[in-house]
Formats: C-alpha cells, structure tokens, sequence
C-alpha cells in the first residue's frame, strides 16, 4: 500500500502538539489544542488546515440523511439503522451491517504492519485522525445534537473539541507508557576475569488484539474518544459498535479513521463500525468473541456488570450507574452557590453521569454569608434559582437540549410519587423543535434518616440512581450524618462526583477523607464558572476506577497500560 502520508510529514505537524499534550498532563496545567468558541472554525483554521462553518457544518450533516452511509469496509452483509432524532428530525441514515466471520479476521490482519510501526508514528496517525475530526467538528456537532438532545452549544463542545482534548489526552497517556521502557539496550554483566556476558534487547510494545468498543447514547464522542485511542494507539485494532439511537457521531469517526489510516500506509480495516438491527443485540455476541481483548463501556450498570462476568477472555473498561452527592454544611457565597447548583442541576436535562442527584442538608439549617438558612429555605431558595435560570424558554432550550429517550421520560414522569415536590418539573416549547420533549427539573424533599442508609430500608429512592432531571434534597441530621451517608452511597452505588459546601474546617477535612477512603472525586465551593459536573481534560480526571461507578479513570496510565504488552527479545550482542 502506497503511503500519501509520509511519517515525516505526520511528525512535522503533529509531534509540537503530542509534545505540549504530554507537558500539560505532566504539570496538569490548563491546555486544549482545540478551540471551543464556535466562531473559531469556518475557512483556514490552524495551521492552514481548512475547517467547516457553522452552516456548513450543518449542510454536510443535512446531506447524509436519508442515505447509505458508505464505508467500504470488509463483511457488509446489509445495512441497519433507527436513530431518531430527540429534537424531532428524520434521520433516516443506514449504516454497514456486519458479518463478523468476515469483518474480525480482516481486522486482525492489519494488525502486524500497525504493531511494528511504534508507538510514535501510531501517535501521529491518531493525531491527523482527530486534526481532521477538528475540522469537521460543526458537523459532528449536528450529529451528537441530533442522537444525544444536547443543545447544539453544548453538542458542538463537549461532541467536539472536549471530546477531542480526552481524545488527544489518552494518545498522550498511550505514548507515555509505550515509551517508558526504551526500544533496545546493550546489556553487559561482569564476570570477574572472564569476559562479562553480553546481551543485545530489544522491546515491543505489542497489542492485546481486536478492541470493541459500546458507545453510549448521551456523550457518543466524549465517552467514545479515550477508549478508541487508547487502543488504536497502543496497536489494537477498534471494532466500534455504537448505541443503535447515536450512531452517526462515531460512523463519521470511524469514517475518518479509515481514511488516514489508508492514506498512511496501514489497513483501513484497522477501525471497523458495526450497527446493529434493532434488539438484535450484537454486543453481548461479540463481547464474548475470543477475538476481543479490550472492551469499552459506558451505559447501565446491569450489562456493564454483565460484561465484567462473563467477557473474561478481555480487559473491560466500564463506566455505570452512580448516585452523585452534594453535601450542604455552610457557605460564605450563598447566592453563588444557589446558581452553581442550579446549573449543574439543569445543564443537558441531568442527563449526565455527573450530575448532581443527592444534596444533603442538615435539617436544622446552616449558616451562610446571608444568615442561617433553615432547610426548607435552602431548598426553597435553590428551587426559585433554578425556575429564574429557567425561566425564558428560549434560554432554557438552549441549556436543557431534549430529553433523550423514554426511560428518563418515564422516570421523570414517576418522581413525584417518590417523596414531596420541592420544584415541579414544566414543559418547555423549543422554539425552533416543536417536537422535542423539554422538561426541567424536579426537585423531592427526602428524610435522610439513618434507618434508611444503614440497612433498615434499602428502597429509600436516593439510594440508587436516577438519571435524567430528578434530584433529591435528602434532610439529615448532621454534616456528619451527611458524611456517613456520602460514604454508604458511594461505597455501594459509586459516584462519579462529590461536591460539598462548607466554611468548616473540620467538617472539609471530614468530606476530604471520605471521598479519599471510598475514592472519589470532589469539588469543594464552586460558586463561579466551573461546575460539578464538568472535566477538564489533561487536569481532571473523569471518575477513579475507586468505586462502583466506573473500574477505569479518564484518563490516567492505568486506562492505557493493560491494552499492551512489553515482548523483550534477546539476542547475543556481536
């Protein structure tokens, strides 16, 4: 295969970026390659590289629907597809229905020449690959509006440049481990008078095998990129199988893929899709398949447990279900932290795995810079900062997007039979998607009694997730009930994020080491700019691989180091 990209050519552009990436996840400094203002794209973007506007973007999208999306990849059999749009448009694409008995083994074959290309040109290539994802990101930004419900702002950067910072970050994680060991050694051992022993080493770092990848509905990119280049840069072949609702978002990933990997010398099939027909269930097939070595997950807990159990032949990365705390002990930036909340609570309709669900407030009030605050006031006044966040339907669509399916419709539907209504959920007109299904939040009061966290009643509805727009705000009766039951849901549901408030000292230093104990991640007094439940990539890491939420980090050298192995070869040096 004649290479239109020399590896020359790849570094000159592409190393400067690893470089800098492997600096930023050193120093965990602020850094991102990839501008997140939409007006930043349109007409020759960085380094010369042209990039599609905002209309464009939404021409190259609006001239896929309705089509074949053509691949050219090896096993076609037929074609599948079934997204609907959250926000009401046809979709109507259909993508390259797999035979695996053909598809797998095609895929194994391009693995040697991927293998003895080393870490750094694979780094390059997946560099070009997410350089041209960039470029296009106004229409993938179409794409995750329009099988997520995000709103398009929040589609265009979290489906966008953030999904391409952890894309770009786990590259840098992936080279760092690969190069950690050198690629040969002159090994010499004294042996007194006699001459010493002489050994010429060489090291490769060689792949698992065929990686599968499950994305999700929500964040088909965000979730998708780490585990997708984690593996391709670490010489593991990617079979990407995306939920059957968000498919176009890594279809058109995968698209690019093949195409650089192409024009680079190494097998297209290399990086495969494979839809599925509806209820078919292709995953649970070929998560199981002794070609699969690596396994990607992010949705429910049940199939992420199911996957752990019986895909034993893999390493399986999992992020699931967790029930996400805020503890509520005192603040000295009451309104601050009511509109922190509010946000956090309403961004993407809830429907992220880090949203807030419980906020435990002690019930006999706390002490803010406004004067004590009794608990139905906190909860009072955290619902009026909600309702005038949300107030304008314009503004509301623009930070709700659509709820995605029927099982948060159907949850939402049944919170208010959980406990009394603190903040009703209402109906928003979409003014330019009539059809979409808007809601916006609900709120339930909750007694935290200890009766109900330590064993007495394990149906207490806070005690397990309920993802999509419902929050509980749980009355406890102290700060350090609050950290007890903190711990108890964490250690047994798990917990994406913790967020507390609190001017105490001691009662920091009692939150800080909960979440150091049953290990997860905390915010402490966000009351500006930054939420809950938002990461920064190459600085923050995404969940801890500590607690039952997720068994893997974004990202961090544990995400990368399982998907290779270290082959030394020794030879008698001449």
């Amino acid at each position: 295969m004649t290479a239109a990209l020399t590896t020359a050519q790849l570094t000159q552009e592409h190393r400067p970026t690893l470089d800098q990436a492997l600096e930023a996840i050193r120093t965990r400094a602020y850094w991102s390659p990839h501008p997140e203002h939409p007006k930043a794209y349109g007409g020759e973007g960085q380094g010369g590289r042209p990039s599609l506007s905002v209309a464009e973007g939404q021409a190259a999208f609006e001239a896929l629907r309705g089509k074949r999306f053509e691949l050219d990849q090896p096993g076609t059999d037929g074609w599948a597809g079934s997204e609907v749009s959250p926000f009401g448009a046809e979709m109507g694409m259909e993508y390259p229905h797999p035979d695996i008995e053909v598809l797998l083994p095609a895929m194994r074959a391009g693995m040697p020449a991927w293998r003895d290309a080393g870490p750094e040109t694979r780094a390059m290539v997946c560099l070009e690959i997410l350089a041209r994802i960039g470029a296009r990101s106004h229409e993938f930004a179409q794409a995750v509006m329009h099988t997520s419900g995000q709103a398009y702002m929040m589609a265009f950067q979290a489906g966008g440049p953030h999904a391409q910072d952890r894309g770009l970050e786990a590259v840098a994680y992936a080279f760092a481990e690969q190069t950690r060991t050198p690629g040969a050694a002159d090994w010499s051992k004294p042996q007194g008078k006699r001459d010493p022993l002489r050994l010429r080493k060489t090291f490769t770092a060689v792949p698992r095998g065929i990686a599968l990848l499950i994305g999700c509905n929500t964040f088909p990119t965000w979730n998708g990129y780490p585990g997708l280049f984690a593996s391709l840069a670490t010489g593991n072949p990617v079979l990407v199988k995306p939920h059957p609702q968000a498919v176009l978002p890594l279809a058109l990933t995968v698209q690019v893929a093949r195409e650089v990997l192409k024009e680079a010398g190494f097998s297209p099939d290399l990086v495969a899709l494979a839809a599925e027909r509806p209820d078919e269930g292709i995953a649970k097939v070929l998560a199981v398949r002794p070609e699969i070595r690596i396994i990607d997950y992010t949705g429910s807990t049940a199939f992420g447990d199911w996957l752990e159990t019986h895909a034993r032949q893999a390493q399986v990365f999992t992020e699931k279900a967790g029930v996400n705390t805020v503890v509520i002990d005192s603040t000295d930036d009451y309104q601050g932290m009511l509109a922190n909340l509010a946000f956090s609570l309403s961004l993407y309709s809830g429907q992220m795995c880090t949203t807030p669900q419980n906020l435990l407030i002690p019930r006999d009030g706390i002490t803010t810079d406004a004067g004590p605050k009794t608990y139905d006031e906190v909860v009072a006044d955290l619902a009026a900062a909600v309702d005038g966040l949300l107030g304008d339907d314009a503004r509301a669509s623009a930070l709700l997007g659509a709820i995605v399916g029927p099982r948060v419709q159907e949850r939402l539907e049944a919170a208010p039979g959980l406990g009394a209504v603190a903040l009703a959920s209402r109906t928003v007109t979409h003014p330019d998607f009539p059809g979409a299904t808007v809601r916006t939040p609900l709120m339930v009061k909750a007694d935290g009694a200890r009766k109900f966290w330590e064993g007495a009643d394990a149906d207490a509805p806070y005690l397990a997730e309920c993802f999509g727009p419902v929050s509980f705000a749980v009355a406890v009766a102290s700060t350090e009930d609050a950290v007890a039951l903190l711990r108890r849901t964490t250690r047994d549901k798990g917990a994406m994020t913790v967020g507390a408030y609190t001017t105490s000292p001691e009662a920091e230093r009692l939150i800080e080491e909960a979440c150091l104990e049953e290990c997860a991640q905390l915010s402490l007094n966000l009351t500006g700019g930054v939420y809950v439940n938002q990461t920064a990539a190459f600085s923050d890491f995404h969940g801890t691989g500590g607690n039952p939420s997720a068994n893997a980090a974004l990202c961090d050298g544990a995400f990368v180091a399982g998907r290779f192995r270290m082959v030394e070869v020794r030879r008698p040096a001449e």
